[in-house]
């Protein structure tokens, strides 16, 4: 990649969660019920307007305390064999971008109250985007080496938090 393809980002704000500890914090935000906030930075707040008429919210974030940037990893489910990182969710990722569907619960002075979050407090946020089924949602989807076995571990993980 040339230098001039690089690109900075800053946060838009920053999540506050009950999880501190990596290895007690949800995989997948459809599977919480834990409660937190984003707190919007001043200088964006003007950005919620109208936010408030969805029901859930897009987060895109930084996993800030990612231990680096891999190619591959063992999944976080069914780690038995490495798999190519942009086949999985894991962390480890280049750029350390992360992504979670959220409800809202309501928006009040900058800070947007959210059910289903599964990052660690003081995440920084670097975008927040309106889910929108029609948009969002492929029903015909694949879900690749990911089986619903898979999926019922991850549920049964979440339901502790």
């Amino acid at each position: 990649m040339k230098e001039s393809e690089a690109y900075s980002c800053r946060a838009v704000g920053i999540a506050r969660t009950p999880f501190s500890d990596p290895t007690a914090t949800p995989i997948q935000s459809i599977f919480s019920t834990a409660r937190g906030t984003v707190e919007v930075s001043p200088e964006f707040r003007d950005g919620l307007a109208a936010l408030s008429e969805f029901s859930h919210i897009i987060l895109i974030y930084r996993f800030h305390r990612a231990a680096g940037e891999e190619l591959s990893e063992r999944p976080l489910i069914d780690g038995a064999e490495p798999h190519g990182i942009f086949a999985t969710r894991h962390f480890n990722r280049p750029n350390r971008l992360g992504m979670s569907v959220v409800r809202v619960l309501g928006i009040d002075e900058g800070r947007i109250a959210v059910e289903g979050v599964d990052l660690l407090d003081g995440t920084p946020v670097l975008d927040i985007r309106p889910y929108i089924p029609e948009f969002d949602s492929v029903p015909d989807a694949r879900s690749g080496w990911v089986t619903p076995r898979h999926v019922e571990q991850i549920r049964r993980q979440s339901a502790s938090f």
